[in-house]
């Protein structure tokens, strides 16, 4: 809805959205990604994760093509923790070389609201 009439008049609507991270990877089984999904939130290292799957992967490794079934993670987090995650990531994950895709989206202050309060809390001990 680009705009709301009122009294005759359009007036246009102006959302202001607020950066955070989204950072993907894949896993090989249901299992791994829920474990992966799960520490991340507990660790506070993301505020909410998605799993999708299973989805077809299509890729060279070692001079040959392969096609396996994997779980799709989608993760989000602030940029002040965005590295953290990543290397999280790369130390915990089963691959030997696991994907892990960044990018920067635009979230509702609302929304972003409620992820840094997920993520900025001091992580278990």
């Amino acid at each position: 809805m680009p705009g709301a009439a009122i009294g005759g008049t359009r007036i246009g609507l102006t959302v202001l959205l607020v950066q955070i991270e989204e950072v993907k990877t894949t896993l090989p089984t249901i299992a791994a990604a829920e474990e992966l999904a799960a520490a991340l939130v507990q660790q506070r290292l993301a505020a909410c994760v998605q799993i999708t799957g299973p989805i077809q992967s299509v890729y060279r490794w070692q001079d040959s093509i392969n096609k396996d079934q994997e779980f799709s993670l989608c993760c989000k987090t602030s940029s002040d923790r965005l590295s953290q995650m990543v290397d999280y990531l790369q130390a915990n994950h089963p691959y030997e070389l696991p994907e892990v895709l960044v990018s920067s989206v635009q979230a509702t202050p609302q929304y972003a609201r409620w992820l840094l309060e997920q993520v900025e809390r001091l992580s278990p001990t």
